[in-house]
């Protein structure tokens, strides 16, 4: 099928046909009719699917000719995401005289009120931000048509869900509501019975494992060589770009002041950053002036940076899902790419659940020549180590620690 089998609008379609897309994805296949025809829709999947058009373009569609008052109320967990979304919002309603606006925290009032003043039809916003907007008066939801209500899992992780059932209070009875969450843990669920009706569930391309396109393998240390064997890995290994994640973001400044003394071009991401620092670090990562990306887990969905060659888990996430979310991306849109995760003894019983949550053992590697200090974590891989040892696996050990062979150029 083609975008023009779809329903949507003339010029709707002049909008994709501009963004030089050619044929629907798996989701937006399933998504576009439901929301043309009104239903609630449930919608899991991976980033990169074209998760954003697949709600935008039937919405767009549905809008018609602009108005004053809101339609329109998409809302995301971080800044980054609210921008994205936005910006996808303008491009492919560029032929259609609607219009846009973005809120988020990190910045002055001033441009935001302008632009509600004016008057707009879709609103992407964040929801500390949006709340401040409402109860400064400069915004209402009253006219709202169209609820989206993205990454939600990740809402409900940043302690965002009590902002975004306030919001939803304040939104018209009678309303399209879409949802889109990787994962659907009981809070959510209860959101969705309250929130929604009928609600019509598309789960394209869930995964519990990781991409094909990814080599992934486990680096144990003791704790207090941490450091030292990213540094050693990051020497070794011929990479284009690498992300490097951090449990905390103390902990992502900290690895970051290590490998800018030690030369390397380093860029950091996380919520403390002002928000010019962090469209700044975004923007030196993709057009090559840094290269590597120190984040904590607000990179590691939902951002559109492509072509990072490598990830480095510095520390083993809590959660199994941020695990297929972090390697994730890298190995993107059938290129290759490795990763890498440090682990401590401390770091055993998440390792395991991992590992129950992807039904396979990540094979441990060994760097050739990294001046080890014991730890406990090397005699899992003894004949007679226990069987139910978290973690348990055969060691592996390879020239260089380098065990794909991919030929890439070291960007400098």
């Amino acid at each position: 099928m083609s975008f023009k089998t779809l329903g949507l609008s003339e010029k709707v379609l002049q909008g994709v046909n501009a963004m030089g897309y050619v044929d629907p994805t798996p989701i937006q296949l399933r998504a576009i009719p439901l929301i043309l025809a009104g239903r609630d829709v449930i919608g899991s999947a991976q980033t990169g699917t074209g998760k954003t058009a697949a709600f935008a373009l039937p919405i767009l569609t549905k809008l018609d000719r602009h108005e004053r008052d809101a339609r329109v109320l998409v809302l995301e967990p971080t800044r980054e995401l609210a921008a994205q979304v936005e910006t996808a919002f303008r491009d492919l309603a560029r032929f259609t005289g609607l219009s846009q606006t973005v809120l988020y925290g990190g910045v002055g009032y001033g441009l935001q009120t302008e632009a509600l003043t004016r008057g707009v039809d879709v609103l992407v916003a964040t929801p500390g931000r949006l709340l401040d907007h409402i109860g400064r008066g400069t915004c209402h939801l009253r006219a709202i048509k169209y609820l989206v209500l993205d990454e939600a899992d990740r809402m409900l992780d940043m302690g965002f869900l009590p902002d975004v059932r306030r919001i939803v209070e304040k939104c018209p009875r009678e309303r399209h509501t879409s949802l889109f969450s990787a994962t659907i843990p009981p809070q959510i669920e209860s959101l969705i019975q309250w929130a929604m009706k009928r609600p019509e569930t598309i789960e394209i391309g869930a995964r519990r494992t990781p991409a094909e396109t990814v080599k992934h393998v486990i680096y144990p240390v003791a704790e207090a060589q941490k450091t030292n064997l990213l540094l050693e890995l990051l020497k070794r290994v011929n990479y284009d770009s690498v992300i490097v994640f951090c449990r905390t973001k103390h902990r992502a400044d900290r690895i970051a002041h290590f490998l800018k003394r030690n030369n390397h071009a380093v860029a950091v991401l996380h919520s403390n950053r002002t928000q010019r620092e962090r469209e700044q670090a975004l923007r030196g990562f993709r057009d090559g002036r840094f290269e590597v990306l120190v984040a904590t887990d607000i990179a590691a969905r939902g951002l559109d940076i492509a072509d990072v060659s490598h990830v480095i888990n510095f520390d083993v996430p809590q959660h199994p899902e941020d695990y297929i979310h972090r390697i994730g991306r890298t190995g993107r849109a059938e290129a290759t790419g490795d990763a890498f995760t440090v682990m401590v003894a401390e770091d055993a019983t998440h390792v395991y659940a991992i590992e129950r949550f992807i039904s396979q053992k990540i094979p441990r590697v060994k760097l050739d020549g990294f001046a080890y200090q014991y730890t406990a974590l090397f005699e899992q891989d003894k004949p007679g180590a226990p069987t139910g040892h978290p973690g348990r696996v055969r060691g592996v050990r390879l020239s260089g620690g380098y065990y794909f062979g991919h030929a890439r150029r070291k960007r400098r």
